[in-house]
């Protein structure tokens, strides 16, 4: 199944969404690695803990990649610093989302519950700011 990492500058915030996204299927769902705040508990992003997370999700035979979905600014230059530590075979099969961090990761929860590869759940959290946007618009 293909596993969800959270890169948040909050524990807090990322317990919360990944808790969130987790009523939305039944049974365990996907594989999820939270790598949130820094090693002494402060706000902020660590890559060597993001990289951690991937490796996490995606060992195991029936792990067929990851996608990573991220809170704001560093924590997207977090996330992209952790795939260069990365075997290049693991970092292949790791999409790095653009998707809002809530929204996306319950489309990526969702998606990945149903056995989608990487490439089906970054996409469907991808469209999870569409639905806001119309919400908005209207």
């Amino acid at each position: 199944m293909t596993g969800i990492v959270v890169v948040s500058h909050s524990p807090a915030l990322a317990r919360a969404a990944v808790d969130l996204a987790m009523e939305m299927v039944r049974g365990e769902g996907p594989p999820i690695e939270i790598a949130a705040g820094t090693a002494d508990g402060s706000t902020g992003t660590d890559a060597a803990a993001i990289s951690a997370a991937i490796e996490t999700v995606t060992s195991g035979e029936d792990a067929p990649g990851a996608v990573v979905l991220c809170d704001i600014g560093s924590a997207v230059l977090s996330a992209q610093m952790a795939l260069e530590f990365l075997d290049p075979q693991v970092a292949e099969r790791v999409i790095l989302s653009d998707a809002p961090l809530v929204e996306g990761l319950i489309g990526a929860v969702v998606t990945a519950s149903a056995g989608a590869g990487a490439e089906a759940v970054a996409e469907e959290a991808g469209r999870a700011v569409d639905a806001k946007r119309s919400q908005i618009a209207s």
